[in-house]
């Protein structure tokens, strides 16, 4: 039997994290920067030491600024009727924030990144990805949620672009405070899922290793299952290649595992490193091999970005020994990709219409 196995991290279906449309790389990287500093302090038992740098992060990015203002890109959220974290007060022509709560069970409520709706044009050429490459079973990486997924399998896909919608779709949110999950579109049975989202990292017993998630997706397949280890590893924005390794470990762990139930057994996704890395040495260890190294493959060395070389490789298939020699074709859909050097559809304009940053890798295998 014929199976197309693809992955694409579609960076959002509907909506999008505004900082990603910021074109300044620094610029969006300091804003990501300072996001993460300010969830982890706001984490912290006391903010006695903190308060000043809290404050100025507050300030900095407008975040006191309400609903109507579309500079600010993140908002506290708060439940109404308890303490609050800060209240803002003018003095003269400018603004000052006053931290009001002493610590983390002094007040209750979170700080997310503002999304903005993604144009219809976006949607499409996303929309137009996942149809080119028409995949019997496709792992979608940064999903906002399950019913999401199933709306743009059945808007988009089906009635939009008029493609057969995938009959079974899957998805458990994960550990990301901005909401961006791993998924599943399959034309076979799901017949069940296992969610490590519970996972605690070896060096700290008090936090989540998996940044996201790694899901193990089971799909009827005749008599032998597939199970497919779904991946986005801790991302290079705030970067911790110490986590990164950590994960890859226990991605390593699972399969090994799940090679008990069937030999089936596929990691996918988007791993945030480079071929030549500790965490993707890690996985090659166990015997896995990435499709883009397969004979049958001929396409770019990249899949991120303008996918020049190597260093734009983040993206994964990877085979056990017993499915290597199934390969039959090998894959990237590009045209999806806005970037300097990439042959896209005639739909993508700019960067703010593109499907992602990413390509879609897919492989065929007989089955």
């Amino acid at each position: 039997m014929a199976v197309r196995i693809a992955t694409f991290n579609t960076e959002n279906l509907f909506r999008r994290l505004q900082v990603f449309g910021l074109r300044d790389h620094k610029e969006r990287q300091e804003v990501l920067e300072d996001y993460a500093e300010l969830v982890s302090l706001l984490e912290k038992e006391s903010y006695a030491a903190d308060r000043d740098r809290i404050a100025e992060l507050i300030k900095k990015h407008a975040v006191y600024q309400g609903d109507k203002d579309s500079t600010r890109q993140f908002v506290v959220n708060e439940t109404r009727g308890q303490h609050t974290l800060f209240n803002p007060r003018p003095q003269g022509n400018s603004t000052v924030i006053d931290i009001k709560a002493e610590g983390r069970a002094k007040w209750t409520g979170w700080v997310d990144l503002v999304r903005d709706n993604l144009d219809w044009a976006a949607v499409h050429n996303t929309g137009r990805v996942v149809a080119e490459v028409d995949a019997d079973i496709l792992l979608t990486v940064e999903v906002e949620d399950r019913l999401t997924l199933e709306r743009f399998n059945t808007q988009v896909l089906g009635k939009s672009l008029g493609r057969r919608p995938y009959p079974y779709s899957m998805l458990i949110d994960g550990n990301d405070p901005r909401g961006i999950d791993i998924g599943i579109l399959s034309r076979h049975p799901i017949t069940s899922v296992r969610s490590h989202i519970f996972d605690t990292n070896p060096e700290r017993a008090d936090r989540r290793l998996f940044s996201r998630d790694c899901p193990e997706y089971e799909i009827e397949l005749d008599d032998t299952p597939l199970v497919v280890l779904g991946n986005h590893l801790k991302s290079k924005a705030d970067d911790n290649p110490d986590l990164r390794l950590a994960q890859a470990k226990r991605v390593a762990e699972i399969y090994r595992a799940a090679l008990e139930r069937t030999p089936h057994v596929i990691v996918a996704g988007d791993l945030n490193d480079f071929p030549d890395s500790e965490a993707v040495a890690v996985l090659r260890d166990t015997g896995l091999r990435d499709v883009m190294d397969h004979p049958a493959y001929r396409g770019k060395p990249g899949t991120h970005g303008e996918c020049k070389s190597e260093r734009d490789k983040i993206d994964y298939l990877m085979l056990p020994p017993p499915l290597w020699q199934e390969v039959q074709q090998v894959a990237l859909e590009t045209r999806g990709i806005s970037a300097k050097g990439i042959d896209h559809f005639d739909t993508v304009k700019s960067r703010a219409d593109a499907a992602s940053d990413h390509a879609a890798l897919y492989a065929d295998l007989d089955l």
